[in-house]
C-alpha cells in the first residue's frame, strides 16, 4: 500500500539523519475506502492524488506546531505492507479522518518512493495558509479560503537521491 507521510524540512532532515521515516505507530494518507466513497472515483492516480492532498494538509498543521520550521510543505511517499496501515473503522465518512492510517511498524527511509515538496514560490501562501489554520478550524470561511489557496500551489516531486539537496534548502532559508 502507498502510504503519504506528512513531515516538515526538519523532519525530513531528522529522518535522513536517523535513516527512518517514523516510528511506528505513525500517522499517514492512502487510499483508504472512505476516502474512495468520498472522492467518488474509480482511478487510483486520482484517488492517490486525493490521499496526498489530506497528507499536505496535515504538513501544514506539522507546520504550525514548528514556528522555525521553513513553510514549505513534505510529503514522503513510502509503500508498506497492506496489513502494516490500517483505519480507524469507528472515524468512518469524518471529514477530518478522510484517507487517515495508521501504519503499525517503524519505516526506514530507504523504503520511500519519492519526496513531494512546496517550491520557494509558495512560501508566502503557505506562511498566510499556517497563520489562518485556527481561525479556520473555528469556522471562518475567509480563513477557510487562504487556507485553501495553499492546495493553489501543487506540490514537486522529488527523488529520493535529492533529499540532501532538499535539506541543504530547508535549512538555508
Amino acid at each position: 500500500m502507498r502510504v503519504y507521510v506528512p513531515l516538515t524540512l526538519p523532519g525530513l532532515a531528522e529522518a535522513y539523519k536517523t535513516g527512518q521515516l517514523a516510528d511506528g505507530p505513525f500517522l499517514a494518507y492512502a487510499v483508504t475506502p472512505a476516502l474512495r466513497e468520498w472522492y467518488l472515483s474509480d482511478d487510483l492516480e486520482e484517488l492517490e492524488y486525493a490521499a496526498l492532498n489530506r497528507a499536505t494538509l496535515a504538513s501544514l498543521r506539522l507546520l504550525a506546531a514548528d514556528p522555525g520550521a521553513p513553510r514549505r510543505r513534505v510529503v514522503v511517499a513510502v509503500d508498506v505492507p497492506d496489513k502494516a496501515a490500517s483505519t480507524d473503522p469507528g472515524r468512518g465518512l469524518d471529514p477530518d479522518a478522510l484517507g487517515e492510517v495508521r501504519v503499525a511498524g517503524d519505516v526506514a527511509l530507504a523504503k520511500a518512493a519519492a519526496v513531494h515538496v512546496d517550491a520557494a514560490d509558495a512560501e508566502a501562501d503557505v506562511t498566510a495558509a499556517v497563520e489562518a489554520l485556527p481561525a479556520a478550524d473555528a469556522g471562518d470561511d475567509d480563513a477557510q479560503f487562504v487556507v485553501d489557496g495553499a492546495e493553489d500551489h501543487e506540490l514537486l516531486w522529488y527523488a529520493t537521491q535529492e533529499i540532501p539537496n532538499l535539506i541543504d534548502v530547508g535549512t538555508a532559508g
